[in-house]
């Protein structure tokens, strides 16, 4: 009867949910609160299932459910609420990846860490990608294998048991005590883990923050389509596009945009094509530098996930570690490397060197002369020997449009390779994929990357696919109208607060090709003491928020998004972007990013209102 009451009122939410569900990829800060995430939007939607109330203005009132659309969303916070509310589980404990290998790996890196054996059984076979040496020599992970007839077959193992299946209606599951995680692979759709017994309830956190960072949750389509068939008891029906012609679309303009000739590679975001990156890159060293320290080299204030998951990866590698890249503030991108590469170079250690031109949020371009220079230094190991040249790792978020790997460009001459969140610019925020390209001297590393990729199930999705086949070929003119706006608003503030500090390109560097849209406000301040300016400056830059997206709310957002197709959005990063970032390294600042469709003077006019009170 309960199970009859649910299904009808999921019935009822899918006819009546806000479009957004299924449309937007960013969420407003402003009504998301981090250490709540995904409980406090179950909590007030278990609420409405009791009054039985799925009105599309009261689920409009929902808070958020992640600040992200990757990390969960609120079709598979629902999905994962309804399936566990079927077997009687707490809803944490149903987690949804649009992966069906990372979830195994998820498990695997846990014990790794916890040095804990884990027995994977299956009945009928593991993903095809599913490769076992790779995952044990390139991951570090450690397991056994085991094919079984039925659950009856599985005995007690001294570990955690992690049982895998292919079934195509979804929530069919026969909880087991002896098993620990259940992992339900669907079709197109992607899988669903649960984690069986309060025993391993520990594990939650630490599987949802492998979601967050090396993959991403069931996609809101897929997540419809699973809640369909879970309402309706029938078999999973998704009707997908036609995948080849977008991929075949999409990689054409990717080459076009970038300039390079290679095969580009295309994942589910930009986290996931990070991931294979990272893990393409050490599989080469392991290849062919075996038993050689691999050095990634990483800017401490970058983008969090970037920041967070590569410490990740050395977490788990002896032969792996993290070293700081400052290019920030007082700090030169150029110099630093230098000094890096030198110190590397007497280790005879493998230097992978991953930077965001622009930087992030202080929007610096480094002389990329100079750059090119350092990245092509002829160093020695201390006995004499040539030491290892680096690949540079280049996150061109901010200016996508912008040549840098192509024949002839100033860093086609090294290994170098440039990849990109598809949320911004490409998607103009539909989507969440992010793509990677690689120049003329990084054939077989790309070779790598996508075997990586592969495993990890990370490719693009076709609606994906879809969505960036319609959008990428208008990218450089939104790009270069989003960069006029950005300009016009950055001149303004300029001359309406001259004592506030804009971090933006000059337009010498804009005049070379460099046009992001993105821009930071370093707020004028007052006080006695360095803590007194400080709390000052945090206070006028929630005011500033609050007033802008209060008064213009229809394109004003409290949101971390860029390159959207419309409006505006202000964010801090110390608290959004730079989330895992050292306290020390964090910017509170304002970052703004300014969109090709907007009503620039209206923002105008509201931001002089807060000059003029302040």
């Amino acid at each position: 009867m309960e199970g009859d009451k649910m299904m009808n009122y999921i019935n009822d939410v899918l006819k009546n949910m806000p479009e957004g569900w299924l449309s937007t990829t960013t969420h407003r800060l402003d009504i998301y609160n981090e250490a709540l995430a995904k409980t406090q939007f179950l909590q007030e939607f278990e609420k409405l299932f009791i009054t039985a109330n799925s009105e599309t203005e009261a689920l409009n009132k929902l808070p958020t459910a992640y600040d992200y659309i990757r990390l969960g969303h609120p079709l598979s916070c629902v999905l994962e609420w309804a399936i566990a509310k079927l077997h009687h589980l707490n809803p944490e404990s149903v987690i949804s990846f649009s992966s069906k290998t990372v979830p195994i790996l998820s498990v695997l890196r846990k014990n790794l860490l916890a040095n804990k054996k884990t027995q994977i059984i299956y009945t009928k076979s593991l993903p095809e990608y599913f490769d076992t040496e790779l995952i044990r020599n390139v991951y570090g992970y450690n397991f056994e294998l085991k094919k079984v007839e039925s659950q009856a077959n599985i005995s007690e193992f001294d570990g955690s048991i992690v049982f895998v299946s292919e079934e195509d209606k979804i929530g069919n599951i026969s909880l087991n005590p002896i098993i620990d995680f259940y992992i339900n692979l669907h079709s197109q759709l992607g899988s669903i883990l649960i984690v069986n017994g309060d025993q391993n309830a520990h594990y939650i956190s630490d599987i949802q923050h492998v979601r967050r960072r090396e993959t991403i949750a069931m996609t809101p389509i897929n997540s419809y389509a699973a809640l369909k068939s879970l309402v309706e008891k029938s078999s999973i029906n998704i009707v997908s596009g036609s995948i080849e012609a977008n991929k075949t679309l999409v990689l054409d303009s990717l080459k076009q945009i970038t300039g390079t000739i290679a095969k580009p590679l295309v994942a589910s975001s930009g986290l996931s094509i990070q991931y294979a990156i990272m893990m393409g890159l050490v599989h080469d060293a392991e290849e062919n530098h075996k038993g050689k320290a691999i050095k990634f080299i990483v800017p401490p204030n970058c983008y969090g996930g970037t920041n967070d998951q590569a410490r990740r990866v050395a977490a788990c590698l002896g032969n792996v570690e993290v070293v700081d890249l400052p290019v920030d503030r007082d700090n030169d991108m150029v110099r630093s490397i230098g000094i890096i590469l030198d110190e590397i170079a007497k280790q005879d250690a493998i230097p992978y060197i991953i930077a965001e031109i622009p930087t992030n949020p202080r929007v610096e371009v480094p002389n990329l002369e100079d750059l090119k220079n350092a990245l092509i230094k002829e160093r020695k190991t201390l006995n004499g020997e040539i030491a290892i040249d680096p690949v540079f790792i280049l996150d061109q978020t901010f200016c996508p449009n912008f040549h840098f790997l192509g024949e002839g460009e100033i860093l086609s001459t090294m290994r170098a390779i440039s990849y990109a969140s598809g949320s911004k610019f490409p998607s103009g925020g539909l989507c969440t994929a992010g793509y990677v390209v690689g120049n003329q001297k990084t054939d077989s590393l790309m070779e790598k990357i996508e075997l990586h990729l592969s495993l990890c199930d990370n490719e693009a999705t076709s609606l994906q696919y879809e969505i960036l086949a319609k959008q990428l070929p208008s990218m450089n003119q939104r790009i270069k109208d989003a960069y006029k706006n950005t300009r016009e608003f950055v001149n303004f503030i300029q001359e309406t607060l001259p004592q506030a500090k804009i971090n933006f390109v000059s337009e010498e560097l804009a005049q070379q090709g460099f046009t992001p849209s993105v821009f930071s406000l370093d707020l004028p301040t007052k006080g006695n003491t360095d803590e007194e300016r400080e709390a000052h400056k945090r206070a006028l830059n929630l005011k500033l928020i609050n007033l802008m997206i209060t008064e213009i709310p229809n394109e004003s957002k409290f949101c971390v998004s860029y390159g959207q197709l419309k409006g505006c959005y202000w964010t801090i990063p110390a608290t959004s972007t730079q989330g895992t970032t050292k306290e020390g390294d964090k910017d509170y600042i304002v970052r703004v990013s300014v969109s090709p469709d907007l009503d620039l003077e209206l923002h105008k006019k509201v931001f002089k209102r807060f000059v003029d009170n302040i």
